[in-house]
């Protein structure tokens, strides 16, 4: 019976979904959600950050956990080695900008 009914969800695209984090290496406190979107607030976060030159990671499990909290909480002890696998991307990424042309 249940064949006869549509389901709009089984057929719905994916909508891009988008966080957005900041962190201070040097102070003490965790990474701290600044913003969290889905579809076009999604597209305006990476928009925002790539003009900005911010490195953008894609890891839809872990922007999936943190569209669970909310703006401005800090990150649970429960996500730190998932960050940690960013934030050590994102150091990669700023060390290969910031290297002189024609060093490595």
């Amino acid at each position: 019976m249940s064949s006869r009914y549509f389901d709009a969800r089984r057929n719905a695209p994916d909508r891009p979904a988008a966080a957005a984090l900041a962190y201070d290496p040097v102070g003490t406190e965790p990474p701290e959600i600044v913003a969290l979107g889905r579809g076009l607030r999604a597209d305006e976060i990476v928009r925002l950050a790539r003009e900005h030159e911010i490195p953008v990671h894609q890891d839809a499990g872990l922007v999936e956990a943190l569209a669970k909290l909310e703006v401005g909480q800090t990150l649970p002890r429960e996500l730190y080695a998932v960050v940690a696998e960013v934030l050590a991307f994102v150091y990669s990424v700023d060390a290969a900008t910031s290297a002189p042309a024609g060093a490595g």
